[in-house]
């Protein structure tokens, strides 16, 4: 495909290096130089200084003969402009924009993306985005990544084995027999840092950090046979009331009814006092979350959940730190950079969230060929989660899964037909209209996409 993406910045440059990496044809434009240099230096791009919204610089990007526009500059007005002129001058036929700020996001205004009027094709929210990750964060304190698929039937969970692991040194085949009605699957495993598809045979050892995909409704049965019996967090204190952080707890604020309290601090005393009248029974405290007497008067010493979503890295890491310090059964925090990533683990924090990873996750899913619906990159991209739907073409429909020619590195996890979620084995036939959760090693995700492609017999 040939790809535009205006915006070089994170954001911009982290689904520049996803598809380059596949053999896309991407072009880059940026305001800055510098971005731009970095960018085109380390990978294998075209890059264009100017801005991503002016008809000349998109023409000399090539926008004639593109496939798809990608706006993510850090200006909405910008990444909307964008696709107007995308598609008004050079009919470009997909347009992706990143749109932050929340009042675009009303429903009632829902009728300005229409084609007739601003015609973006997809609209991506990082707060909203991020905002729910952290829910779900919350809800499944056992894991330390928790992501829906197929309409929240299936889940995709990230766990850490600890000693207290009933089932490690156990072989995963065994895991079928053990426990018959498990509906999960262990799809990957992360050990010394390593990533791998693990056969049957493979155990689990204590330290490794393992992908489940499983049936949602059972989510908190498998976190307990992998030894974790945290519960739902209903002592919440939240740093930072910025998009993210009002916008969590409001979502949380819903859920007061189930003894669910929540604290916010914020360190700017007008968006302390806006964000107080906003919220009806969240307690807002203006200061510095890296203070040690405001954390304990916001009760981190016990929380159950410390979140740290300011706009700053540091501060996030810091005051999660301290709060876990002071009490806090869980404290996890937003790192935008990548450069935190060697040293994040040494710091005792439970977890971390990728603003990055998550927008470009969001993004890859409208990228990605044949049937693909969803996708969720794990470990800094080195694989991926991915939902596709099988089509009467599709090369693995209509033979049992241990003919179908899966490529090491392939896992597939769970099956949904007709609502019902399903846990494959070798004699399982897929079926058309299937939706299928697959693990693959990012080397094998163009092999997924051959496996679920639609043939031109097609048409």
């Amino acid at each position: 495909m040939k790809i535009i993406i205006c915006g070089a910045g994170q954001v911009g440059r982290g689904i520049a290096e996803r598809l380059a990496r596949e053999d896309n044809d991407v072009t880059i434009i940026d305001v800055s130089p510098k971005l731009i240099q970095a960018v085109t230096d380390a990978l294998d791009v075209r890059g264009f200084v100017g801005h991503g919204s002016h008809p000349d610089i998109l023409e000399q990007a090539g926008a004639r003969d593109a496939d798809m526009i990608i706006a993510v500059t850090m200006v909405d007005e910008v990444n909307m402009m964008a696709c107007q002129i995308a598609h008004s001058l050079f009919d470009i036929p997909t347009k992706i924009a990143r749109v932050r700020a929340q009042t675009y996001l009303d429903p009632k205004w829902r009728t300005l993306y229409s084609r007739s009027n601003l015609p973006i094709d997809v609209i991506i929210s990082p707060e909203t985005a991020v905002g729910e990750m952290v829910l779900r964060r919350l809800n499944l304190p056992g894991a330390f990544e928790a992501v829906h698929f197929v309409e929240e039937q299936v889940i995709a969970m990230a766990i850490r084995l600890r000693d207290n692991c009933p089932v490690v040194d156990t072989p995963l085949r065994q895991l079928t027999e053990l426990f018959p009605d498990l509906q999960a699957t262990v799809v990957s495993i992360v050990r010394n840092g390593k990533l791998f598809v693990p056969h049957g045979t493979d155990q689990m050892l204590i330290g490794d950090d393992i992908y489940v995909i499983a049936d949602r409704s059972q989510a908190e049965r498998v976190l307990g046979l992998f030894g974790h019996e945290e519960k739902p967090a209903r002592r919440v204190v939240i740093a930072g009331g910025g998009n993210i952080g009002l916008y969590v707890a409001t979502k949380l604020e819903e859920r007061q009814g189930r003894g669910v309290h929540v604290k916010i601090i914020e360190i700017n005393r007008e968006r302390a006092s806006l964000i107080a009248e906003d919220l009806q029974r969240t307690l807002v405290l203006h200061g510095s979350s890296m203070e040690q007497e405001l954390l304990r008067e916001a009760g981190a010493q016990e929380a159950d959940a410390f979140v740290a979503l300011t706009n700053d890295d540091k501060v996030n890491i810091l005051s999660a730190v301290l709060a876990k310090h002071e009490g806090a059964q869980q404290s996890f925090c937003l790192v935008s950079s990548p450069d935190f990533n060697p040293v994040l683990n040494t710091f005792g924090i439970d977890a971390y969230i990728s603003p990055r990873a998550v927008t470009v996750s969001s993004i890859l899913r409208h990228v990605r060929r044949g049937r693909i619906r969803g996708v969720h990159p794990v470990q800094n991209g080195e694989g991926e989660v991915l939902e596709v739907e099988a089509l009467e073409t599709s090369p693995v429909v209509g033979k049992p899964l241990r003919e179908a020619d899966l490529p090491d590195g392939v896992r597939i996890g769970a099956i949904v037909r007709n609502g019902k979620v399903s846990i494959p084995n070798g004699a399982t036939e897929i079926k058309p209209r299937d939706r299928i959760v697959i693990f693959a090693l990012a080397g094998m995700v163009r092999d997924v996409e051959h496996l679920f492609r639609v043939s031109l017999e097609y048409f």
